[in-house]
This record gives structure tokens, C-alpha cells and sequence, in this order.
């Protein structure tokens, strides 16, 4: 079933909520997101605005055998692959939060990776990355560095408010995580 689309009011009193993490051991990638905004946030899912069009890259890279919903978010641990955020709480927009808690949403996914050690990580926006690591020069793509075992790969974030990306730009850029974890 489709997520439910939420009210006005509900979006209002979603400011500073958290969405549990779909994550498990072993994953073949955990996808990390800037943080969960507010439609995000009233529907406890991710990635869960119709604009953002990070189920629809999922699909067309491959990751998926068809264009989930929303509401179906768990069923990515079946093929491997999982969700967390940066910073926890639910903001309007990304500029709304401060370094320090990119940095400190840092040392905490640092610990998720620790605990859970996927193969891979896929940070979704660049900014959060280059902030909360110090990597100011940071690129899209595979990095150099990893995190114990776990190896790095930056992508721009699927936002609707990304414009500087269109869909068959952002399914390219999936594609090549894709083959680089197979």
C-alpha cells in the first residue's frame, strides 16, 4: 500500500523527529542520506516526499526488480542493501543544520559501520560528507579512504530540490555503484 500522504498539520509537528534506520550485519550497501525532511519525518519513512526520486534511481540502476514505495523500505534488506541519515532529525531543509551536527552524525554512522559493517557505504550529498569528515575536496564516485573494511562511494543526494542532477544523470551514477558491488 502506497505511504499515506500527510496533512498540513501533520508535516508542521514532524520538525525534529527521527526515523529508525533500516539497517542489518553484512549489507551490501547502506545508503546514507543528509537527514529525513519533514514529509519524511510525519510518515516515519524514508526518502518518503514524491518528489525525491531515490526510489526511482534504485529501480533504474538496478538495485531493485521494481519501483518500491516508500512504505515498503524494509524490503531492501532482502537484497542487501539499507538506509540511515547523517543527522537523525527531521528538518525543512538540509541548511538547517549546524556543522557540529554533521560532525558529530559523523562519528556516530562511524559506529553504525563498526557495528554492522557493510561493504559498502553510498553517501547521498556531498556536502554532508565533506563536512562531518573534514574532506572538503571530496568527489562523486568511489573514495580512497574507507571506514575498517567498508568502502566509501559519494553520490549527489536525489532531492527534488537537486536540480543540478536529472533522473538519467542520477541513474548513470547508481549504475556504477551498482557494478562496483557486484
Amino acid at each position: 500500500m502506497p505511504a499515506r500522504k500527510p496533512t498540513k498539520q501533520e508535516l508542521e509537528d514532524a520538525v525534529d523527529l527521527t526515523i529508525k534506520d533500516i539497517i542489518a550485519p553484512g549489507l551490501k550497501v547502506l545508503f546514507c542520506g543528509i537527514n529525513p525532511g519533514l514529509y519524511s519525518g510525519a510518515t516515519g519513512l524514508h526518502f518518503a516526499r514524491p518528489g525525491n526520486r531515490f526510489w526511482k534511481v534504485l529501480y533504474g540502476a538496478g538495485f531493485t526488480d521494481r519501483l518500491l514505495d516508500p512504505s515498503e523500505e524494509a524490503k531492501l534488506l532482502d537484497t542487501g542493501y539499507g538506509i540511515t541519515c547523517f543527522v537523525s532529525r527531521t528538518t525543512a531543509r538540509a541548511d538547517e543544520l549546524s556543522k557540529s551536527e554533521f560532525v558529530e552524525g559523523g562519528k556516530i554512522l562511524v559506529e553504525k559501520l563498526e557495528l554492522y559493517k557493510p561493504k559498502m557505504l553510498a553517501v547521498l550529498g556531498l556536502g554532508a560528507y565533506r563536512t562531518a569528515f573534514e574532506r572538503p575536496k571530496a568527489k562523486v564516485g568511489r573514495q580512497a579512504e574507507t571506514f575498517g573494511n567498508t568502502r566509501i562511494w559519494l553520490l549527489p543526494n536525489p532531492s527534488g530540490l537537486n536540480a543540478n542532477y536529472q533522473l538519467a544523470d542520477f541513474i548513470e551514477l547508481f549504475t556504477e555503484l551498482k557494478k562496483a558491488v557486484e
